[in-house]
């Protein structure tokens, strides 16, 4: 067991660079440490030095203390730190059990590592200790984790088969949301009926993770097919489908869900109201999501800076930048903190009305109550100087967000050469364009459209996207030529 853990922890500690010769180590890649990052430092130094502590007292700990002192570790995800400790405590001759045994795997799997998780599993089980539900449920978990999604399934069967546990709601679930988020929803939703027939009833989580995957996938009518299967949905399972509903523009299904929710007194909660404010948004109805908005207090619940954002957002983008303005200085006297996400709804908005300064002054503010900027800020404001034909200034705006660590995208780019293209600095525009490959950026579809479509010679660059494996439609095409004019356009049309 010692050397698996040795061979582990040299292969996590070199890959990652974790330790030191103390123990000390950063808990960020970053050079500066915050206060919290002191702290995560002390705590771990000091565990690690209680329990070399403790492994030189006569007689020894218990194994139970031992093993809360390496869930401690573990708790602060240091899961490395946990795997080196334990080589020590082998070399101490400190006690194990089936409890140390789980801490392992589950530290391992955390690292990525299942394959040495079954490594430890089969050391402990050569010295006698059985596994229990956790250890196959830790081992289940961690094959998800690492993609190993035809093992996890074979680890499930032999566990049914077998009979090497009795499978528990944990098990269950682990099983489940793992093939969710692996994209196997359908095998999910037919497991899930499948274990309905038998002893092992799947819990009202289980079926929430299957109906989270379906409305994921755009599946809400497999989605409440599923529903009427289940016994007692909980408010959770509810909030998904109407989330779901209000995505697809099918506002009437949600207000639907939530009549039946009051029928079964299952009292809506505030995701499930931030969902109705999102439909009745992205529908236009502000009346209706400012109405449902109001009713978040009525009903005794608090709205959460995620409601105030979607009805920031939802003004802004149907054109009520003043009403959007007053819910944006309503959120500091509820006790709640703009976030990012608050201030780019409520810029985007200022600028799509030309109120510029407005726009500006709202992002000095931003940075003046260190809320920190992010690519769709930087995007946002970038289209707004070249909009206004500020294209030196956009260039120095994105210069200075590079220097506070945001990374351009494609559509960064994009917006800038739409906006030199509009400039008339079409050869500068090509220029970026020829540079993004080196940048790691590849050119779509908008981006040659933006960059060529004032040039009348419109099909060498039609060819070029052609060759970079581009489908070119019909739309593309012709928002490419259609500045042409006479018998260039014709030919190139006959072309």
């Amino acid at each position: 067991m010692s050397l698996v853990c040795r061979a582990i922890t040299a292969n996590f500690s070199h890959e990652r660079g974790i330790f030191t010769s103390s123990f000390s180590f950063s808990c960020h890649k970053f050079s500066t440490a915050s206060k919290t990052d002191s702290i995560c430092v002390n705590e771990v130094d000091d565990t690690v030095f209680l329990i070399r502590k403790m492994m030189r007292v006569r007689p020894q700990p218990s194994v139970f203390e031992l093993n809360k002192q390496l869930q401690v570790i573990v708790k602060m995800k240091q899961y490395s730190v946990a795997l080196k400790l334990f080589d020590e405590m082998r070399q101490w001759g400190a006690p194990v059990n089936v409890y140390t045994m789980n801490i392992l795997i589950n530290s391992c799997c955390h690292l990525r590592g299942v394959d040495f998780g079954f490594a430890i599993f089969g050391s402990f089980l050569k010295h006698g200790y059985e596994a229990n539900v956790t250890t196959f449920n830790t081992l289940l978990k961690g094959l998800f984790l690492d993609g190993n999604v035809a093992e996890a399934e074979k680890l499930f069967k032999k566990i049914l088969t077998l009979k090497l546990c009795e499978p528990d709601d944990v098990t269950i679930l682990t099983v489940i949301d793992g093939l969710c988020k692996a994209g196997r929803v359908h095998t999910a939703r037919d497991l899930l009926l499948l274990l309905e027939k038998t002893i092992y009833k799947p819990s009202v989580k289980a079926y929430s993770a299957v109906i989270n995957g379906l409305c994921k996938g755009g599946m809400v009518d497999n989605a409440l097919e599923l529903k009427a299967c289940a016994i007692s949905l909980t408010v959770v399972t509810f909030s998904i489908l109407v989330d779901a509903f209000c995505k697809e523009g099918n506002i009437k299904e949600a207000e639907d869900i939530l009549e039946i929710m009051k029928q079964q007194n299952i009292n809506p909660d505030i995701v499930t109201y931030n969902a109705l404010i999102d439909g009745y948004c992205l529908q236009g109805k502000m009346d209706k999501a400012k109405e449902v908005f109001d009713s978040i207090a009525s009903s005794g619940l608090k709205p959460c800076i995620i409601s105030y954002n979607s009805l920031i957002n939802g003004y802004c983008k149907n054109g009520k930048v003043d009403e959007a303005w007053c819910i944006f200085l309503e959120v500091s006297s509820k006790g709640l903190e703009h976030t990012t996400v608050t201030y780019n709804s409520m810029i985007h908005g200022l600028l799509g009305e030309q109120r510029i300064a407005d726009g500006w002054k709202l992002f000095n503010d931003m940075e003046t109550r260190q809320v920190h900027p992010d690519l769709f800020t930087c995007n946002i404001l970038l289209e707004g100087l070249c909009k206004t034909h500020q294209i030196a200034e956009a260039f120095s705006f994105l210069r200075m967000m590079e220097d506070k660590g945001v990374s351009p995208d494609i559509i960064t780019y994009g917006i800038l050469i739409n906006g030199l293209c509009k400039d008339g600095k079409l050869e500068d525009a090509k220029n970026i364009l020829n540079e993004l490959p080196s940048k790691g950026l590849q050119p779509d579809c908008q981006v040659y459209v933006h960059c060529n479509k004032d040039v009348y010679k419109a099909m060498p660059f039609l060819e070029d996207m052609h060759k970079r494996g581009f489908s070119v439609d019909a739309a593309t095409s012709l928002m490419l030529i259609n500045d042409m004019q006479g018998s260039d356009k014709d030919d190139i049309l006959l072309k």
